[in-house]
């Protein structure tokens, strides 16, 4: 998807052109993937914009950041307020919002100590992620061939720039052979995640999704979700799932801050259900979009009001 401009983009402390927004060619950042993010969104309400679980998506940045021992030269607090008058400055009803810390201009080499953390924030004019159609129609994927990384050598609860090229590896398989995403297995064969998505499976009325441990990444939206099947009395299981038992589940689909709540209608050309939106899935999602769009009690506190 492309993307659409918008007027500043925020810098190591200055709100810049969104043109002049550029590092060096030998930051370590591009020689050696040393760099954290985030992706979280802003919803036009009837009361306003609001940005959706705000600080949960700066604490995992922090997060992701003391994995690899990166020490971000600004506080929670002030990366929230920037991200406020951020959206503020660019006048957006509704954004994609892309933070990220990495390792700048220093050296060259593996050692990335030497060179300095820096922070940039991004907002963007993102559509819907997985197609305008999916949320309603479902999407189709493939097993990909390549698995999610072993414990011990990449950190999965890390959101890492380096993580994502194994993303890419996943989608660009997906897309060659015809399909829209790919579930990728953890090293032991069972299911993980999307390239970018966490997955959930339904069967029977029951709820099931992946442990931390099959190599995922902790999602927000994937947390939400479990809070909010729960609080509509559906009983949730996080554990190992085969890749048959997405197969003859009822109902499976994927959340993130991108793709937010979409249903997967097939997968490895295996119909999955009805062929489309599940009804456990569609109260889900009429459910959390209730939520972020304002509809509904912001019991969870999830909501940042821009004004």
């Amino acid at each position: 998807m492309a993307m659409a401009e918008t007027k500043y983009i925020w810098m190591d402390g200055n709100f810049i052109e969104w043109d002049q927004a550029k590092i060096h060619i030998c930051s370590h950042v591009i020689h050696y993937g040393t760099g954290v993010f985030e992706g979280l969104r802003c919803y036009d309400t009837p009361k306003g914009s609001v940005i959706f679980r705000l600080n949960d998506h700066t604490e995992r940045l922090f997060n992701s950041a003391k994995i690899y021992r990166m020490e971000i030269p600004y506080t929670r607090d002030e990366i929230n307020q920037v991200v406020i008058e951020l959206i503020r400055k660019n006048g957006l009803k509704s954004a994609y919002i892309r933070p990220i810390a990495y390792r700048g201009y220093g050296e060259l080499g593996v050692n990335p100590f030497p060179c300095p953390v820096c922070v940039a924030i991004a907002t963007l004019q993102w559509g819907k992620y997985l197609g305008d159609e999916a949320l309603e129609t479902g999407v189709d994927v493939l097993v990909s061939s390549w698995n999610r990384m072993a414990p011990n050598t990449f950190p999965a609860m890390a959101k890492c720039c380096a993580n994502y090229m194994n993303s890419q590896l996943i989608k660009m398989e997906a897309i060659t052979y015809g399909f829209t995403e790919g579930i990728a297995l953890d090293n032991t064969g069972y299911v993980s995640e999307g390239s970018g998505e966490n997955l959930f499976a339904i069967k029977n009325g029951i709820i099931y999704t992946p442990p931390l441990h099959a190599s995922i990444l902790p999602g927000i939206t994937r947390d939400t979700i479990m809070k909010i099947a729960r609080e509509m009395k559906f009983k949730v299981i996080e554990e190992k799932l085969t890749r048959e038992f997405l197969y003859i589940s009822d109902e499976v689909f994927f959340t993130g801050s991108a793709a937010e709540v979409t249903p997967i209608r097939s997968i490895d050309k295996i119909t999955i259900g009805a062929g489309k939106a599940g009804p456990i899935t569609k109260m889900l999602q009429t459910r959390f979009f209730d939520i972020v769009e304002g509809r509904t009690e912001d019991k969870y506190n999830w909501l940042t009001h821009i004004d």
